[in-house]
């Protein structure tokens, strides 16, 4: 994924070479928070995807979200208009949405329905096993109608939900928001949480950070996930993930703990 948001990915961006196998790469990027392209206005996400394009050098990314949908004067025709605009071009194939309200996103949807342009296929939402009201409700019946897939960030919650992080302890973690991670810990529903998983991990053999995004996979229109590692290391406890299907009554356990 390139760094619209972000300089780390940037820096990423800049050492790509064109290769061969383009069509074999799903590139993602976004637009909205990066401080020389801030905001969703039109000429603003013009502007970004073709940076993008330059720093990525290729023709095109296959999927552009648009990121941090702050300022909701900015009519969503608008925005849709300049994505089909995009898309149109052959400069991107397909749209997304991250941190947008339920209300601009079905409004955003009937907008793309209407004009006949770019819909929307898929929302990042902030979603896992202890961060669930951030999604659940609104936002997911939206995801549900309109048939998009949900590609959840944060799926570990900043590394909680690898039981780093334990009442009273101060575990610096260059990944947290700040504030996030640790302040799950200190709550009742935080520690039910870690006790659940930390129970089925042990009678499955498998990491604490395998059961999480597997709750997270087997949850009504999750289609995919993102999970950040800082160290190959932790990788494989992620792409067990995948393997580990967790029982009816596992998962049961799981939803009542983080309730």
């Amino acid at each position: 994924m390139n760094g619209g948001s972000g300089t780390a990915f940037t820096v990423l961006a800049d050492r790509c070479r064109p290769r061969r196998n383009r069509d074999d790469v799903v590139v993602a990027t976004k637009v909205g928070d990066h401080p020389e392209f801030m905001g969703l206005a039109p000429a603003t996400i013009k502007a970004a995807a073709e940076e993008s394009l330059r720093r990525l050098r290729t023709d095109h990314v296959d999927l552009y979200y648009t990121h941090f949908d702050r300022d909701e004067s900015i009519p969503v025709g608008e925005i849709i208009t300049a994505l089909d605009d995009l898309v149109k071009a052959g400069k991107v194939r397909a749209i997304a949405a991250s941190s947008i309200s339920p209300e601009r996103l079905s409004a955003s949807m009937t907008f793309s329905e209407r004009e006949g342009l770019a819909r929307y296929v898929a929302l990042q939402p902030q979603y896992n096993i202890v961060s669930r009201d951030t999604y659940e409700g609104a936002r997911r019946e939206v995801v549900r109608r309109e048939g998009l897939a949900c590609v959840p960030y944060f799926a570990l919650a900043s590394g909680f939900l690898t039981g780093e992080y334990r009442p009273g302890q101060n575990i610096e973690n260059v990944r947290d928001v700040p504030g996030l991670a640790g302040g799950y810990a200190d709550t009742e529903r935080g520690v039910r949480v870690l006790d659940a998983l930390e129970q089925i991990a042990a009678a499955r053999e498998v990491e604490m950070a395998t059961v999480a995004p597997a709750w997270l996979a087997r949850q009504p229109t999750v289609t995919s996930m993102i999970a950040s590692a800082r160290t190959a290391e932790q990788l494989p406890a992620l792409f067990a993930a995948q393997d580990l299907n967790l029982s009816d009554a596992e998962l049961r356990t799981l939803t009542t703990a983080s309730s």
